[in-house]
């Protein structure tokens, strides 16, 4: 597994892996499955995306196999760090470190000084990876609203 994953190649987002991102979004985020509402319809996610910073959206490539994705952010004050996704079979093999070491770079070389992110409290897991690269949590609790048509939705 080491000599393949030693030819994983990371590049940016294309319209032709949006299948394969979906599928690895849906495998990673549950709440993917029920593009209903807005909030969680992966190919507006995609959309908005692309709009904004499609320079920070990136995948990751084994041959021609779409296996990681992640998506970058920056206003100019603070970076953020959103949809990491790998191939639940392929897990554990430093994918995802990859993926987050590239955005780390992008971010780095516009200047941004400081990368945020968010995880669900009860998702030990996931926190464990990210303290394992050197992430802490902030003292800080976050505030979200919905607007626009979303104002009404509870969760999500």
């Amino acid at each position: 597994m080491m000599s393949t994953i030693a030819a994983l190649s990371i590049r940016r987002f294309d319209a032709r892996d949006t299948d394969a991102v979906i599928a690895l979004w849906q495998q990673a985020f549950p709440e993917y499955r029920d593009a209903t509402k807005p909030q969680r319809n992966p190919r507006l996610s995609i959309a908005n995306k692309l709009a904004t910073q499609p320079e920070l959206f990136f995948v990751a490539v084994l041959g021609e196999r779409v296996v990681g994705t992640v998506m970058g952010g920056y206003d100019g004050h603070r970076g953020w760090l959103y949809s990491l996704a790998v191939d639940e079979s392929l897990r554990r093999h430093g994918i995802g470190s990859r993926l987050v070491a590239h955005v780390e770079a992008a971010l780095t070389a516009l200047g941004c000084p400081k990368l945020n992110l968010q995880v669900l409290s009860a998702k030990n897991d996931v926190r464990a990876f990210y303290e394992a690269l050197g992430y802490r949590a902030d003292e800080v609790v976050s505030f979200g609203k919905r607007l626009g048509e979303l104002a009404d939705s509870s969760r999500g």
